[in-house]
């Protein structure tokens, strides 16, 4: 009989076609970027954890990879009789195995700790807890209590590699062992899933994102019939559209009602249906009047740690790093300042000064998507409490080209979507490359630039290799501002200065 793995369950618990594919053809899996960066999180919080839980240095750690399943679990049932604590022990019972994050000797029970890299306790936290006590139950282990960990985001790093207080307990004991039938239920449900020869048939739908993205999905929407106009591309969807979708199973753009549509809805349904782009020029441009030149294009890329790195900082806050400005004079004439700091040291102080110098004393502050970078401003106001002033008026200048885009353009290519990107691609389209994401070399996104900067600070990085990095992140985060500015143009019907 095969032996299912604690993942396996959960994957089952999200979709019992995930299950099937993660068994039978696990090569379709394609894991995102961020995906793979949270399982690299994980790791890190693990090995905190490790710390924390066995400051004496007294425990075993076994590694499964390395010493083989079978050896793992022969292992677990030798330190079972010890008295120190066990990182990763491994349990196999009842056609099922799961390898506990944390379990520790009292007297002559032992106390268990999932640990998790979130801030609060999820739901299906609670059935990884659930699958964890029974394996570990159904091998005997006189189990006292079972505890899920995870990070206290409002936790502020003291320096020093003194981590004491970034994790906080949540016991689960009565719930996980109450749940022993449930779980007995899900290992049959999902063995009989595992032995059928082909997947069932299960649409694409909320679950390939929740409780987290399936790595299976481009696989599955390969085989599903493809919509001309997908119902997806319908922007921020209430509760009402939801349900209908579910209900009727409508797939097409155009088969919604329209009285289900608020204005922006019906723009997006009426643009994609007859394939002409929407753009009020005129109220765009009266939008802006009112804001004189000059004007400080800004953007910023921002690195978080869930185990914060730096004095002073609590994990997952969003710290700043790098930001590009362009400055358009009375003239129409461009200018260019950008920020790096790739020395590994907390960035922030010398960031905000520079940011304050770079943008003056006066003229809007144009930004896309204001929440994000007034919210970083207030936090360096907060942290430099002698900048705030000067932090805080800039803030007061603060114009969003963002709700301007979404009120007065349309292209049918964007899908749904005014992020920067889709705008500047379906207003300027292949007839300019230099505006073209797609085209950076290296870091493209978000995403990429904070992958780049954690490589960039890293000890072992060549200086060579870090050169590379420097310039592939100066050149993404200067094209946000340069495609900033090059929309207001569009916007205003201006004509830049070369």
């Amino acid at each position: 009989m095969r032996t299912l793995s604690k993942s396996k369950l959960l994957a089952f618990r999200q979709c019992p076609k995930r299950l099937w594919l993660e068994v039978h053809q696990p090569h379709l899996r394609e894991d995102s970027g961020a995906t793979q960066a949270s399982y690299a999180t994980g790791h890190q919080v693990g090995d905190i954890a490790r710390q924390l839980y066995d400051p004496h240095l007294q425990g075993q750690l076994i590694d499964p990879q390395t010493e083989g399943f079978d050896a793992a679990f022969a292992r677990t049932q030798k330190l079972l009789k010890s008295q120190q604590p066990i990182f990763e022990a491994g349990f196999r019972a009842e056609g099922a195995l799961a390898f506990a994050d944390v379990l520790l000797p009292v007297g002559k029970q032992w106390r268990m700790v999932e640990v998790k890299s979130s801030t609060s306790v999820k739901d299906y936290h609670r059935d990884d807890v659930a699958v964890q006590a029974f394996v570990a139950r159904a091998c005997g282990v006189p189990l006292q209590s079972i505890a899920l960990a995870h990070i206290d985001n409002r936790w502020t790093y003291p320096g020093g590699g003194d981590y004491q207080g970034l994790l906080v307990q949540e016991d689960l004991t009565e719930e996980a062992f109450a749940r022993t039938e449930e779980v007995r239920c899900w290992i049959a449900d999902a063995h009989a899933i595992v032995a059928r020869k082909e997947a069932p048939l299960v649409a694409t739908g909320g679950q390939c994102w929740a409780p987290y993205e399936c790595g299976f999905l481009a696989h599955c929407q390969s085989a599903q019939p493809q919509a001309e106009h997908p119902v997806h591309w319908l922007p921020r969807p209430g509760n009402a559209i939801k349900a209908h979708i579910e209900e009727h199973g409508t797939r097409e753009l155009r088969d919604l009602p329209d009285s289900l549509l608020n204005p922006t809805q019906q723009r997006v349904k009426t643009a994609t249906l007859s394939g002409q782009t929407f753009f009020d020029q005129r109220a765009a441009a009266q939008a802006l009047a009112a804001h004189k030149l000059p004007g400080y294009f800004i953007d910023f890329e921002t690195i978080q740690f869930a185990v914060p790195l730096w004095p002073g900082t609590r994990p997952y806050q969003q710290l700043p790093f790098q930001f590009s400005v362009h400055r358009l004079g009375r003239t129409r004439d461009v200018t260019h300042q950008a920020f790096l700091d790739l020395s590994g040291s907390n960035p922030s102080l010398p960031f905000a000064q520079a940011l304050i110098a770079a943008c003056g004393k006066r003229g809007p502050v144009f930004v896309y998507n204001a929440a994000f970078e007034t919210s970083r401003i207030r936090e360096l106001a907060q942290q430099h409490p002698h900048l705030a002033t000067a932090l805080l008026a800039l803030n007061e200048r603060v114009v969003d080209l963002l709700p301007i885009a979404r009120q007065h353009y349309y292209h049918p290519s964007q899908q749904g979507s005014w992020s920067i990107k889709a705008v500047l691609a379906a207003m300027f389209g292949e007839s300019h490359p230099e505006l073209r994401y797609d085209q950076l070399d290296g870091v493209q996104d978000g995403g990429a630039a904070q992958q780049a900067y954690l490589e960039a600070i890293a000890s072992a990085t060549h200086a060579t290799r870090k050169a590379e990095l420097e310039r592939q992140l100066l050149a993404y985060c200067h094209l946000d501002t340069w495609a900033m500015v090059r929309l207001w143009a569009a916007f205003t019907a201006t004509n830049l200065k070369d």
